[in-house]
């Protein structure tokens, strides 16, 4: 694989847009629907292009945009998640992947460790493996330094804004699921997966209105299961400081041929589905400040 610096492979590496004014305490988030392969990453996998792809949340952000023109931000990544994943903790690497030792520090151990996607994946979401050799550690830790960490700062800084300006902050972290894994022997397949943590990770009222906006469109919605919420709605939601996350996982066969990896006809009605359920969370959202606890 090449040795040029992670970032310079990304122009940008990624985007926030912004609305006129932000109107609304929330930002959104979608980290994996970044596009963009460069040659020599494509060149050092076993796997080719379309392949590669098989781990993205392709089109997510186009799916979203609309909720800028509501009065709140959007940010997307342009790496794509094979290359490196936000949704993890920093460190989570496994270290069968590369030449050279670890820092101290990382998390050779997690589950997400032991299933190929760490921090910087072995596998994409089919379990191919990405890589046809080991990689320099060094070219893990640059991804993280040139990538991994200013995602995340821009990501805590657009939530402190947000929060400094409306006394409290919602995190939408938007993401899409392959319709084989909600495959079941019975019972209708699911639309939507709304992930909260098990309830610690926002506001009740919060996923209430999620799932009730859904359910308004004709879209069936579960809970949790399979998918509560990753490393940024557990890292992001601390709704005791008026500080909210939310997971929201949407069924790609509802807007895209995934063999083709092309959208599909009802695109554009899920895209306006998606804004309508962002303007009524955008209500729900008035009351969402910080819980006074007693000094006593």
């Amino acid at each position: 694989m090449s040795r040029a610096s992670p970032a310079s492979l990304f122009t940008p590496p990624f985007r926030v847009d912004e609305p006129e004014r932000q109107t609304l305490p929330f930002v959104f988030n979608t980290g994996h629907s970044g596009a963009v392969y460069p040659a020599s990453f494509v060149a050092a996998s076993r796997l080719d292009a379309v392949a590669l792809r098989r781990s993205e949340d392709a089109f997510v952000d186009r799916l979203y945009a609309p909720v800028v023109g509501l009065g709140a931000p959007l940010m997307q990544a342009s790496f794509p998640r094979a290359y490196l994943d936000v949704n993890r903790e920093p460190y989570e690497l496994d270290p069968r992947m590369f030449d050279g030792r670890l820092p101290a520090f990382a998390n050779v151990r997690s589950m997400r460790v032991a299933g190929g996607l760490g921090t910087v994946p072995r596998v994409v979401a089919d379990g191919q493996e990405i890589y046809r050799g080991r990689l320099p550690v060094e070219e893990a830790l640059a991804r993280i330094e040139e990538l991994y960490k200013p995602y995340h700062r821009t990501l805590k800084e657009l939530v402190a804004r947000t929060a400094r300006a409306f006394g409290h902050a919602v995190l939408i972290d938007c993401h899409s699921m392959p319709s084989t894994s909600l495959a079941r022997d019975e019972g209708p397949a699911v639309d939507v997966v709304l992930g909260d943590r098990f309830g610690t990770s926002c506001a009740p009222d919060l996923i209430d209105c999620a799932e009730a906006a859904f359910r308004g469109h004709g879209l069936r919605v579960v809970r949790n299961k399979p998918y509560a919420g990753g490393f940024i709605t557990e890292h992001y939601g601390e709704p005791a400081l008026g500080r909210h996350a939310l997971q929201i996982e949407v069924n790609r066969a509802l807007y895209m041929d995934e063999r083709k990896l092309l959208p599909r006809p009802g695109f554009e009605a899920l895209s306006r589905t998606l804004t309508a359920v962002a303007a009524a969370l955008g209500e729900a959202a008035l009351d969402l400040g910080p819980r006074r606890i007693a000094a006593e």
